[in-house]
């Protein structure tokens, strides 16, 4: 009995091993800039672009456990810090405030492995200017390594109030290799 019970919590560490291995996928960290050939938000002056929901300059710092995105949104007269996003990458919700505009916006997200692409989907909550009626969108921005050095962030972004969703597909190259913790 002994020795059936030891070999199935074996099995079970090893089956635990390969599940954990298996959720895993390609490291994203580093800093990362917008392709010169990718277009821009038409009348975008700041760093942010509609295109990634990021901005056109991000820094990615991956662990095990966890997706950090940080990049400069506001002018450096504006005196704000940079903009910080951080992901679970085991799938358990993460909650990101973005004190912008008329108050904070709150973000909840999730993350998914599909493959060798990291699907991030998040719920940005807020009231309708119109009604005061609460509202969700949901953006969905999937991240996909096409080289070591090429970045693909393709965003969905769900339709509001009856609109149609609508996808854009930004590309960055790494601007600085090493790894960031």
């Amino acid at each position: 009995m002994k020795r059936l019970t030891n070999f199935l919590n074996g099995a079970l560490l090893v089956l635990s091993a390969v599940n954990a291995m298996a959720r895993t996928g390609p490291d994203f960290s580093g800093r990362w800039a917008v392709e010169p050939d990718t277009p821009r938000a038409a009348g975008s002056a700041r760093a942010g672009n509609m295109g990634s929901g990021w901005g056109s300059n991000i820094t990615i710092a991956q662990t095990a456990e966890r997706l950090t995105v940080t990049y400069e949104f506001f002018a450096r007269g504006d005196r704000q810090p940079p903009l910080k996003f951080v992901y679970a990458l085991d799938g358990s919700e993460t909650k990101n405030s973005v004190m912008m505009g008329r108050g904070i916006q709150a973000q909840t997200s999730k993350t998914a492995w599909e493959s060798d692409k990291l699907v991030i989907t998040t719920t940005h909550s807020f009231d309708n200017p119109a009604t005061g009626q609460p509202l969700k969108v949901e953006v969905k921005q999937t991240l996909a390594l096409t080289s070591p050095t090429t970045l693909a962030v393709e965003t969905t972004r769900s339709g509001v109030s009856g609109g149609p969703p609508s996808t854009t597909r930004i590309v960055y190259q790494k601007s600085w290799s090493g790894t960031m913790k």
